[in-house]
């Protein structure tokens, strides 16, 4: 599909909510995520596995665990123009060098002996190891200025993540329909606070304000192994965050405290909602002018405020 990926995008196959847009505070979940997705590759096709761009420091060790976890049969490794930071991820390089989370093979040190018993001394290699990884390394070095620009580049990821969540909203749009119709507009589902279960994955938020934190926010809509199973009438909270399969996404539009429900706007159909039991509050921010511009409202705009203490 040509074009950026917001203008086509299409159904994973399989998927896990993150919920954040760096691992760089969680990277043995990061691994456990890779690790659990690629699990349901049935090498029936051949799978290009785009790694993030974070290079240095951790970025580079994590990279390396990647790497090693997944065997891939090629790897491209493409440098920043003018700048050399890394060395190149060789088979041999990943083999010797420990990860983040994954320990390298050590080399064995050779002694050199004299006399006549040293002919039958040799330094064991890497080619006879069956751990060692076997791959082809592609390195593409770019003669252009500005290639890979860190600055630039993680402005145009915030403005394609922002671009990523319309097109996804896009899709709660009536194509019949001529005009764009605001979020206050669109029907949301009514979900029992006792069908689903609430985790927030990127910070610790008492059970007291857990419902300030859910609402008007991002949520992975995502299906646990585990029944949930209420106690009383007030949410279900898990104690940890699962490793589970997440089928879409929705914005919590409301919470109605009275009558125990949620108010969920998302594309997601029903046959797939049905398996949806649970629901996890990641750090990904639904972008502001899907909030700043509802049409028609009077006063002051849901969840928006002009009056805000930056001193807070």
């Amino acid at each position: 599909f040509p074009g950026p990926p917001f203008t086509h995008q299409q159904p994973p196959r399989k998927m896990v909510y993150y919920g954040q847009t760096s691992c760089e505070q969680d990277t043995e979940r990061y691994l456990d995520v890779v690790t659990y997705v690629f699990s349901s590759y049935k090498k029936e096709v051949p799978l290009i596995i785009n790694t993030m761009g974070w290079v240095k420091g951790e970025g580079l060790l994590l990279l390396i665990d990647v790497i090693r976890l997944l065997s891939p049969s090629h790897v491209v490794q493409m440098d920043t123009y003018g700048w050399k930071a890394m060395a190149l991820l060789t088979a041999e390089h990943v083999h010797l060098t420990p990860g983040l989370h994954t320990k390298g093979k050590q080399q064995a040190k050779c002694n050199q002996l004299g006399g006549s018993g040293a002919e039958g001394w040799r330094c064991p290699d890497t080619e006879g190891d069956a751990s060692a990884p076997q791959y082809k390394l592609l390195y593409v070095h770019p003669e252009f200025p500005r290639a890979g620009a860190a600055g630039e580049a993680r402005v145009h990821s915030i403005i394609l993540q922002d671009m990523s969540i319309l097109g996804y909203l896009g899709q709660l749009q009536d194509p019949d329909v001529g005009a764009l119709l605001p979020l206050h507009s669109l029907v949301p589902y009514q979900v029992p606070f006792s069908a689903v279960a609430l985790r927030v994955i990127h910070t610790d938020v008492a059970p007291t304000n857990i419902m300030y934190a859910v609402n008007a926010s991002w949520v992975g809509l995502c299906r646990i192994p585990d029944q949930v199973r209420a106690q009383g009438d007030g949410p279900v909270l898990l104690t940890q965050t699962p490793l589970c399969d997440c089928l879409g996404f929705g914005i919590v539009r409301g919470v109605d405290m009275e009558k125990k429900l949620y108010h969920v706007l998302t594309p997601v159909p029903p046959e797939s909602l049905r398996l949806v039991n649970c629901l996890l509050l990641g750090n990904v921010a639904i972008p502001n002018c899907v909030l700043m511009g509802q049409q028609g409202i009077e006063g002051e705009i849901p969840y928006v405020t002009s009056d805000y203490n930056y001193g807070i």
